[in-house]
């Protein structure tokens, strides 16, 4: 029984089958974790371009506001259903906005805005294994393009 417990052969390759797996799944964790932010920082610089295209070509129309959807679309990889790019409109100090320039009345100060949301869905890894649910990721800005008083 002593030369048994003194014998230490194969106790490295028991320590490593019981530690192995633990690393693994922490750095399958950490690539996804990464990965999750790695997307989110995407959809954040995208959204900031098509702010400064929003802030640069003044998208009043709707031939504008598509054209600022595809550059969106160009610059973050998702697809035009992803996209939404919707004029909105605030009369006066008020804090509502507004859908549509008919709402204000007559002599108000109106503002210009256009608001752009961008939404993806990241399935993970271990969705693969019944795993948790897939994350959905919503980056919305409001942007203020012009004001003027309603005639």
């Amino acid at each position: 029984m002593r030369s048994f417990l003194s014998d230490i052969a194969g106790a490295m390759a028991i320590e490593t089958a019981i530690v192995a797996p633990v690393i693994i799944l922490l750095s399958l964790g950490a690539y996804q974790a990464s990965t999750l932010v790695s997307r989110q920082s995407e959809l954040q610089s995208a959204i900031g371009v098509a702010e400064s295209v929003a802030l640069a070509s003044v998208p009043d129309t709707a031939a504008e506001r598509t054209t600022l959807q595809q550059i969106v679309a160009t610059t973050s990889g998702l697809p035009l259903d992803h996209i939404t790019v919707l004029p909105a409109y605030r009369c006066d100090l008020t804090n509502a906005m507004v859908d549509q320039i008919g709402s204000c009345a007559a002599g108000s100060r109106v503002s210009y805005y256009v608001k752009i949301a961008l939404t993806d869905t990241y399935r993970p890894v271990w969705r693969e294994f019944g795993v948790g649910s897939d994350i959905d990721f919503h980056v919305e800005r409001v942007v203020q393009y012009g004001q003027a008083t309603k005639s």
